[in-house]
Formats: structure tokens, sequence, C-alpha cells
């Protein structure tokens, strides 16, 4: 993998939509929402409620004998600059670092990176 597709941002998290047109104005610029999938070759992230886009699929023949049609919504994914992170203490969008700890393990130090908010400093 390469280190230019290296998300900050992983599937889970709450994250914060900082881009785009206001919810006023019918975007989704200040609403949250849960991160469903990571698409780090496209350096987009698929947020649950968020960009949602309407598709219209064909009425066609199922095997009981009805017809399922019409317009399904889905969300659509959205670049990863578009969003940040949600701080858990404050519920606010924040940059994310990372800090490397020691942790003992079996009885044996080990050192490891853990993502924390620039915003407030806790781990997130």
């Amino acid at each position: 993998m390469n280190m230019a597709n290296k998300l900050k941002i992983k599937k889970g998290d709450l994250v914060q939509v900082i881009a785009g047109a206001r919810e006023s104005r019918g975007g989704d610029r200040g609403k949250q929402g849960k991160v469903l999938a990571v698409y780090p070759e496209r350096n987009r992230v698929l947020v649950e409620g968020i960009n949602r886009v309407i598709k219209h699929k064909k009425a066609t023949q199922t095997q009981a004998g009805g017809t399922a049609g019409g317009r399904e919504t889905h969300e659509a994914p959205i670049h990863v600059s578009n969003v940040a992170l949600v701080d858990p203490k404050d519920n606010k969008p924040t940059r994310v670092g990372y800090r490397e700890e020691t942790v003992e393990r079996d009885g044996r130090n080990k050192t490891v990176r853990v993502r924390v908010s620039r915003r407030t400093g806790e781990e997130i």
C-alpha cells in the first residue's frame, strides 16, 4: 500500500462534513455520521446518512412473480478531505495526530502508535 493513500479516518469513526452546501441549502455540511467503508485507493469514505443519491431501478420480474423497481436512495462515497473526525470529548471536529506509547504486554515493552485528537489531546 502506498503511504500517500494512508488515511487517518477508519471504519466505525464518527465524522462531520466540513465542506459543501449547508443543511439550510439542502447540503450535508455540519452533519455527523458513522463511517461505513473506507476506500483508500480513491481517497473516499462512505458515511451513514451523508451524500444520499437516488438510483432509479428498472422493474424486473422476480422469482416469486412480483416486480421490484422504482427509486432507491443510497449513500455515495465522499472525499476524505471533506470530512473531519469528531472529538469524543466535546463532539466537535478535530484533526488527527499520532502519539507513540510504550505498552507492557506479556512482560515485554512494546511501542504502539495511537491516534489522538489535536483539539484536546485525548486518545481516539
